[in-house]
């Protein structure tokens, strides 16, 4: 696993000393907690989006084609002046 990083077991210790002093005995415990409640909310969202994906691709299409939507506001037709009009303005 750490072979991709060519990390050391030395190298691994001194990471997880300098994590410990950084944090505190105390505070480890939380920080793995929260780290762990993190990847696991991750997990669920990736799983819910390919579930939804599968679903999606499973989904037999409807027989007759979707209606396509037309515009409901009405053509605006070219406004003409009479010509008396015209003449007493």
């Amino acid at each position: 696993m750490f072979a991709l990083f060519d990390m050391g077991g030395g190298q691994i210790v001194l990471i997880l000393a300098l994590i410990l002093i950084f944090f505190g005995a105390r505070r480890i415990p939380e920080l793995a907690k929260g780290l762990g409640q993190g990847i696991k909310e991750f997990k669920k969202a990736t799983r819910d989006v390919t579930d939804e994906l599968q679903n999606a691709a499973n989904d037999v299409p409807p027989s007759n084609p979707p209606k396509q939507l037309t515009s409901t506001t009405p053509a605006e037709k070219p406004v003409t002046v009479p010509q008396s009009a015209e003449q007493k303005v």
